[in-house]
């Protein structure tokens, strides 16, 4: 299966997952946790803490998609490695596919955007594509890297905090934190931004237009994965000329930059549109 028969297949398999984990009015079947005493403890909306349920949540069905397109399914080793799944064909084990899951919730305050995503390091696993520090297998191994996302609401001011115990029988009562799940799948360069994804940690960014997410129209789309490669490989490392002082040199961090540095029109970069607005 070549990478753009595993891009369909898994965008068609995104498409689905959506009721596996919400109920008929579009809200998270997940309420809570139980203890042996049969009482139900609920949860917040941490967005770590949401993650990792779904994960848990939906890994049968991963389990599941993965025999029918025949391949099996190796977990990151430890915690922080990456990509959460490793597809590795069954009929030819050098044919693997990394797919990370990613979860984001939508801006209550600028309609149409979310909270964006980390597409991974780009650290010494991402510029030696041949070292196994913090991956599962060697990046170079793999034929593509995927983004398997998932875009939330988050429900505040349900009433229900996340230290509230309740009896089971009380379930019905009980707010989903997290309502209209949205799923996706796209190579990570096509959703990738310029710009770093967490504080100071060598993390890819994501853009963080909705409609841009889902069709895959992220900064890069018009410069190739090539670039996208080239740039963040050398995003933080390579010096090129200071604009505020003449002579000096700083450290590359926009694309704009690397383009130029390169002699490539910087018209290529696909700006994000539309800008982001605060709600009124």
């Amino acid at each position: 299966m070549n990478k753009d028969q595993f891009r369909i297949v898994l965008q068609q398999f995104a498409d689905t997952l959506t009721n596996y984990v919400t109920t008929a009015s579009g809200q998270w079947t997940i309420k809570g946790f139980i203890d042996t005493d049969l009482n139900l403890y609920t949860i917040s909306s941490d967005s770590k803490i949401i993650s990792k349920i779904l994960e848990i949540q939906l890994f049968p069905q991963f389990l599941a998609f993965a025999d029918q397109i025949g391949f099996d399914i190796v977990l990151a080793e430890k915690q922080n490695w990456y990509p959460d799944l490793s597809f590795v064909c069954r009929s030819d084990p050098t044919i693997k596919y990394a797919v990370d899951i990613k979860t984001t919730y939508r801006l209550k305050d600028y309609p149409g955007f979310c909270n964006g995503f980390t597409l991974g390091s780009h650290g010494e696993y991402f510029r030696d594509r041949n070292s196994s520090k913090n991956i599962q297998f060697p990046y170079g191994d793999y034929q593509a890297h995927f983004c398997l996302g998932i875009l939330y609401t988050r429900e505040l001011g349900t009433g229900v905090e996340e230290t509230e115990m309740f009896r089971l029988d009380e379930i019905e009562h009980i707010s989903s934190v997290i309502s209209d799940l949205t799923f996706f799948a796209e190579e990570k360069w096509k959703i990738a931004s310029d710009r770093g994804g967490s504080g100071n940690t060598a993390n890819i960014g994501s853009i963080d237009f909705i409609d841009d997410i889902l069709h895959g129209n992220g900064v890069f789309i018009h410069l190739g994965e090539g670039i996208f490669d080239e740039y963040w490989i050398n995003q933080g490392r390579q010096l090129v000329p200071n604009p505020k002082k003449p002579g000096e040199f700083k450290k590359l961090t926009k694309l704009a930059e690397f383009l130029e540095s390169k002699r490539l029109d910087t018209s290529l970069i696909n700006q994000p549109k539309p800008k982001r607005r605060r709600s009124s």
